[in-house]
């Protein structure tokens, strides 16, 4: 395509019932435009939940005279959203209107994202020392936890990126967590750490924005520090707007006109056979995420005051009883299908990034995750029953 055609930049977020989130995103796709080429226009939209979404911002960007889009993926890591979803609506949209769109790689496991979270990190242990006195990083355990997915690629980098904190910073010890979905969940996470002989711990969740997930995040964590009053736990801010995010984000839409771009994903479960998933090779590819498409604040679940199984904060149990996904059998127990709203339906992809789409009507084939009872993943929840 000729380079005099108009270029437009989408940034793809994911969409939130927590309105905070929603604006942090907005404010993200608003500080862009200075890391960006002055020529190219800039619009953002969601996946679901709040508005606008995907097509909305599309529209914008094909009614300004964009004869070429630069979509991002807005998030972290490449799960079933960036991999699968997403792209279903971007190819969708072109075919119908007729215009270039293209797809760039999630934020990654980056040297700058890993500088961003560093700082993140190194803020709260400073904090920590200037308020309560100085402990060694040798006698502090990092604890970073993650979205959790059905897909391992994704839960694996997360634990990469632990690993690049705990060697580059230099702690005692470090544990991996994560907010859903996988295991281990956060507060069975945070139990095991407050057995270990470490002094302090920080809580550093490696994600974008506030929201819902975060709440949960540092709800269990004032509820495991006052389960064990000798052991100083201290919550990390997320990401946000940090200047090493900005860049990376802005990187992930340039690179896609360089000579060689990038590939999205390097290790696909959709592609390859990976550990324990190996049947959803080649699964068809389709998103429907239409049914949640701008419902904001009135999805359910996104009041913990009208929740009749949490206190103060979303434990994540409310997403195994509304979807479906816990069975009591009414003997206390009982056994479950969780993705915690990953809608992990068995949707693959094509890795050439043509993402055909394919009509479906809801009869849908969920793809079992295969750790559904681990004690320490969803299950873990039952606990946090009132």
């Amino acid at each position: 395509m000729s380079d005099a055609v108009k270029t437009g930049v989408m940034i793809c977020g994911h969409g939130s019932r927590s309105q905070a989130a929603v604006d942090e995103f907005r404010q993200l796709a608003e500080a862009l435009p200075p890391y960006l080429p002055p020529e190219w226009d800039i619009d953002y939209g969601y996946l679901e939940f709040a508005n606008p979404v995907l097509r909305d911002g599309l529209d914008r960007l094909r009614e300004a005279g964009c004869g070429r889009i630069l979509a991002v993926p807005g998030m972290l890591l490449a799960a079933m959203h960036a991999k699968n979803d997403i792209p279903t609506v971007l190819n969708t949209y072109a075919a119908q209107h007729g215009i270039e769109v293209r797809f760039g790689r999630e934020l990654g496991v980056d040297p700058k994202m890993i500088a961003a979270a560093g700082a993140r990190v190194q803020d709260a242990v400073d904090r920590a020392n200037f308020e309560h006195g100085e402990v060694p990083l040798e006698e502090t355990c990092l604890v970073v936890i993650g979205r959790g997915a059905s897909d391992p690629d994704a839960n694996g980098n997360v634990a990469k990126i632990a690993r690049m904190l705990w060697e580059g910073m230099g702690f005692g010890w470090c544990e991996v967590g994560y907010s859903g979905v996988t295991f281990p969940l956060v507060e069975p996470c945070l139990q095991h750490v407050a057995r270990l002989p470490y002094r302090r711990v920080i809580v550093f969740p490696y994600f974008l924005f506030t929201g819902i997930l975060i709440d949960r995040i540092y709800g269990f964590t004032d509820r495991v520090a006052a389960e064990h009053p000798d052991v100083q736990f201290v919550k990390a801010e997320y990401l946000g707007l940090h200047p090493k995010v900005l860049e990376t984000f802005a990187e992930r839409a340039t690179e896609q006109v360089g000579e060689v771009p990038p590939p999205n994903c390097a290790m696909c479960k959709y592609r390859v056979q990976v550990l324990g998933f190996e049947a959803e090779v080649g699964a068809v590819q389709e998103s429907h995420h239409h049914h949640v498409e701008g419902q904001g604040a009135s999805a359910p679940g996104s009041n913990v005051a009208d929740c009749a199984l949490c206190d103060d904060f979303c434990t994540g149990l409310c997403r195994l009883a509304q979807e479906g996904h816990w069975h009591d059998h009414g003997h206390g127990e009982g056994h479950f299908h969780p993705h915690e709203h990953e809608h992990d339906h068995g949707h693959g992809h094509d890795h050439g990034h043509e993402h055909h789409h394919h009509h479906h009507d809801h009869d849908h084939h969920h793809a079992p995750y295969p750790h559904a009872d681990h004690p320490h993943g969803p299950r873990s929840a039952l606990k946090t029953r009132k």
